[in-house]
């Protein structure tokens, strides 16, 4: 678990994946820390406080990106709906693909018309 060191404690555990806003407020609440707190100022015993309690009450990092792809795998092995959008590279919330969804999708590709008779 590398933070930023420059950073205020609230910021730097959104740095870990898994961790947000909302949970990084949560976690320094629960520990008695102060959110505005730089991470260079904890104390040894702070940061091994932190680090016990993420490891123990929070899924984060390579456990939270396996539990994920193993759940897009399941979708996809059932042949569920989601699960097909999803090998397709599309949108899986039913969003329209007539226009946007550049994201999903990728860049566009044109499609030209072919050459006029002449």
């Amino acid at each position: 678990m590398n933070l930023p060191r420059e950073k205020r404690l609230e910021v730097a555990l959104t740095y870990i994946y898994g961790i947000g806003p909302s949970t990084a407020r949560k976690v320094a609440t629960d520990l008695g820390l102060t959110p505005d707190e730089k991470v260079r100022d904890l104390t040894d015993e702070e940061i091994t406080k932190l680090r016990q309690y993420i490891d123990g009450e929070l899924q984060v990092e390579g456990d939270l990106r396996r539990e994920r792809t193993q759940n897009v795998k399941r979708l996809q092995e059932i042949g569920a709906y989601r699960g097909v959008r999803h090998r397709r590279g599309l949108p899986v919330n039913g969003q329209r693909t007539k226009t946007n969804a550049r994201t999903r999708k990728g860049p566009k590709k044109t499609v030209g018309r072919g050459k006029k008779k002449g």
